[in-house]
């Protein structure tokens, strides 16, 4: 309940004798010959009158906190001011009573102003200067003076609501009344307690506590509580945790000791109780609350780069305002609870993985991103990087163009998982052989499609400038090989073309569906085209948005494009769920500061490719990453290690460029797809990246492949979905059987039905004549217009290896380092070699 005046006063006759008041005001501070006059009195009484009574009260800017997907971790806070309301009842009633006992003793005795302190400022507000020096504002009054600032929409105002005149102090009055019409005292008083600026950064009683005291409104004690309350008078004059200024904390102590005084006169406290709150011995933090990304409480996730994908994500809504301007005013104002994606497990395996891998400090970054197949939701980012605007003691740039300027390690706040102002991303590589499959299926092919895989391999379509090595020697076509021809080399379908990361398989199919159909796969999966061009060389994002151009783009398929993690693990996790795209996002849900849920976090996806398409891509990106298709055709892989170590049904594909510029892998189950990138931010190109580090895919696969077997932990196994056998293996023609034929009765028995015919060089032994054909492969059906291989009989009377069993240059196991060795022109030739495997 809250006291009245003795002889309580109607509402019309406080009007009036406000009214008269105001008069008296104005007319002291404007005419100090009349300024008792009843003229001078009545003629403001009428203004007064005529003043507005009804306050807009827009809310005070308020911190929004994103928390991790368990919305309990705390991960950031974005604010302008420190602030974060609280019910009075979470408030220390000592503290309730410091507040009241510092700045308007008489709270509880009047109806918003007070007549007696008004009167008794009248007389003594002339000093020698002819200004103000005295307001009587009540508590009530200042509330409605940051009221009116955090309402005001134009600079005159901001003004009109700060300004020393009287003029103000009678609109304050006016308000004032209002107010205590349309709230009770202690509605008044946690308004006014959540408004204040207590210093140090901090607004409103719960920021104080926390930045002084790191406790909770409801826990301050006595001596805390009078501190609090003195600061409000002069927060920037009384501020005891100012470093530079100590003098500031004595003028706080001795403002406290005003506070308890008063507290003992409004018999709040005894003076026992004063005397020890004085004694005691005052433990003030000072510690300002942490803003952004740069500064998180769980510094040990690493999660800053995933924050800055958030932020940069919430400007590009459009639900949050017209411009990215009022777009951050919301977020730093609102109030928001944003419950993110980020997963607390999955960020805090990679993290500790990628440091495991390579360390913080190296010029290299090590970067990873997980998506969640089927939502878009970005389960975590990280890399060797600090997330951090102080560069002070970075690296030298590695740009040679740059020469002279810090490098983005160990700190940077570039965008380098996601892509973004100077970041256009890294070549990928051969996982972007995934595009031209997944092209391949939807034109029809089967996954047992096949080609014979030789190396060099002349292109038909794709010219390049005859008088470079990328040229076939002679002419002016395009000319890739393979880097380990003994093993990728012969016939390939897609299952072993894409586990082998066969270069010469991959460029004649992209031929054969075209490579803008290509590309148009790769922009519905997600994959933008940032980089720019040269006036002598197209930029990638004129190839991708130029059929024209983009049909004569040989080298795509071996992924000589610029990508980011982001978007290559969304491809793949597109893929994962059935070809359902979903726009990477960092949200799951978003509160304002009612507690009304938004609706601004569902994903947002839609069907890109067929799911039958999409299980097939899938059923032959198990066979990289050592597990089987569901048809058991897998043979061989360039990274058979990930199925054992993370322990699940698990797809993906390896990646590096020509001349090891980067290495990639993709790995990914039906619950998780991450992407991981070895390179260099400051110079994509560089060539330095194996002489100074040796095999790249022994950090970026041990990265992903522990930071996928982590996040997997506790999650069941689920097996990906088989494709159809209509995709898988096609309409199927009868295979003649030409064993102990001659190769030309061979050779003309298969073109008559429309297969293409290659003889393996290596004979077998088998019980046919020697030169005689032993066994074809495949043995008795394939797709129509087929390869089909003739194996020779070197005699012997042995049985040749039949289908399926190991023969030379195969099985699963195998891997680059069999065979003849590398091309010694991969070294030097962009797009020639494009990925070894």
């Amino acid at each position: 309940m809250r006291k009245r005046e003795h002889g309580v006063l109607t509402n019309s006759a406080s009007l009036l004798v406000c009214g008269l008041l105001a008069g008296i005001v104005v007319a002291a501070a404007a005419f100090p010959v009349v300024a008792m006059s009843g003229l001078a009195a009545k003629a403001s009484a009428d203004a007064f009158d005529h003043l507005p009574s009804q306050l807009a009260e827009l809310p005070a800017p308020q911190i929004s906190y994103v928390y991790a997907s368990d919305a309990k971790t705390l991960l950031a806070m974005f604010y302008d001011e420190n602030r974060r309301d609280v019910h009075l009842g979470d408030v220390a009633p000592v503290m309730q009573q410091a507040i009241v006992a510092a700045e308007d003793a008489r709270f509880y005795e009047h109806h918003g102003v007070d007549m007696k302190g008004v009167a008794r400022a009248a007389v003594a507000n002339r000093n020698s200067s002819g200004q103000v020096s005295q307001g009587a504002s009540t508590l009530t009054m200042q509330y409605v003076r940051q009221a009116l600032a955090y309402s005001a929409q134009t600079n005159e105002e901001i003004v009109s609501a700060t300004e020393q005149t009287p003029a103000r102090k009678v609109r304050e009055m006016k308000f004032a009344l209002a107010i205590e019409k349309k709230y009770n005292k202690q509605e008044i008083l946690e308004r006014y307690l959540n408004i204040s600026s207590f210093g140090h950064g901090a607004y409103g009683i719960f920021a104080a506590s926390q930045v002084y005291f790191g406790k909770e409104p409801k826990d301050l004690a006595l001596p805390e509580a009078a501190l609090l309350a003195g600061l409000v008078k002069a927060p920037s004059s009384y501020d005891p945790a100012d470093p530079e200024n100590p003098d500031k904390r004595a003028a706080a102590l001795e403002r406290r000791e005003y506070v308890l005084r008063q507290m003992v006169t409004l018999k709040y406290i005894t003076q026992q109780q004063a005397d020890q709150a004085k004694a005691s011995e005052l433990k003030i933090i000072g510690q300002r609350s942490p803003e952004g990304c740069a500064s998180m409480p769980r510094g040990d996730l690493g999660a800053g780069f995933f924050c800055d994908f958030l932020y940069r994500w919430w400007l590009g809504q459009r639900d949050f305002g017209p411009d990215s301007f009022s777009r951050e005013n919301k977020l730093k104002s609102g109030g928001y609870k944003i419950i993110s994606s980020l997963d607390v497990d999955t960020q805090g395996a990679m993290r500790r993985n990628v440091e495991k891998a390579l360390a913080t400090g190296s010029p290299y970054a090590v970067m990873v991103a997980a998506v969640e197949p089927g939502t878009g939701r970005v389960l975590g980012m990280a890399t060797n990087r600090t997330f951090s605007n102080d560069q002070s003691n970075n690296g030298p740039n590695t740009n040679p163009n740059k020469r002279g300027q810090k490098g983005n390690y160990p700190n940077t706040t570039a965008p380098l998982l996601t892509g973004g102002g100077d970041i256009v991303g890294y070549q990928a590589g051969s996982t972007f052989k995934m595009f031209t499959m997944v092209a391949a299926l939807e034109k029809g092919l089967s996954l047992d499609y096949s080609i014979n895989a030789t190396s060099p391999y002349q292109a038909r379509k794709y010219i390049v400038d005859s008088r470079g090595e990328a040229a076939c020697k002679g002419t002016s076509y395009y000319c890739p090989v393979n880097a380990n021809p003994g093993w990728m080399n012969g016939p390939r379908n897609m299952w072993s073309g894409f586990g082998r990361s066969v270069n010469t398989y991959f460029v004649p199919l992209q031929e054969r569906v075209g490579a803008e159909n290509v590309v148009d796969v790769a922009k519905r999966l997600g994959i933008q085209f940032r980089a720019k061009g040269t006036p002598d060389y197209p930029s990638d994002y004129e190839f991708a948005n130029n059929p024209r151009l983009a049909n004569t783009w040989g080298p795509f398929t071996l992924g000589v494009t610029s990508t980011t993690p982001l978007d290559l693990a969304n491809a793949y996790a597109t893929l994962a769920a059935d070809g359902n795209y979903c726009e990477p996002t960092p949200i799951t849900e978003i509160r304002d500061m009612d507690d009304n849920k938004l609706n601004v976090a569902k994903p947002q996806c839609r069907q890109v490719v067929k799911e039958n398409v999409a299980r097939a891509a899938v059923d032959a990106a198990r066979c990289p990453v050592g597990d089987q298709s569901a048809y058991g055709r897998c043979d061989g892989a360039t990274s058979g290690e990930v199925k054992g170590i993370v322990g699940r049904p698990v797809a993906g594909k390896t990646g590096t460029t020509d001349g090891d510029k980067t290495a990639a892998l993709v790995a990914m189950t039906k619950q998780v797809a991450m992407a991981g990138l070895l390179g260099d931010p400051d110079t994509p190109l560089t060539n330095r990246l194996k002489p100074d580090l040796g095999d790249p895919h022994a950090y970026v696969n041990k990265a992903v492949e522990y930071s996928l077997r982590d996040a997997m932990a506790g999650k069941p196994a689920i097996n990906f979905t088989a494709p159809s056998r209509d995709i898988a293996f096609g309409k199927r023609t009868g295979v003649p059987a030409v064993t102990c034929r001659s190769v030309d009765d061979a050779k003309g028995a298969l073109r008559t039905v429309g297969f293409q015919v290659v003889v393996d060089p290596d004979p077998v032994q088998s019980d046919c004549p020697p030169g005689s054909v032993a066994r074809t492969e495949p043995a008795e059906e394939t797709n129509p217009n087929d390869v089909v291989t003739l194996y020779l009989s070197s005699g012997g009377g042995s049985r040749a290896p039949g289908p399926g069993q190991d023969g030379p240059g195969q099985g699963r196991g195998g891997g680059p380092g069999s065979g003849p060795p590398q091309d010694p022109r991969c070294q030097r030739i962009p797009w020639l070699c494009g990925t070894r495997p």
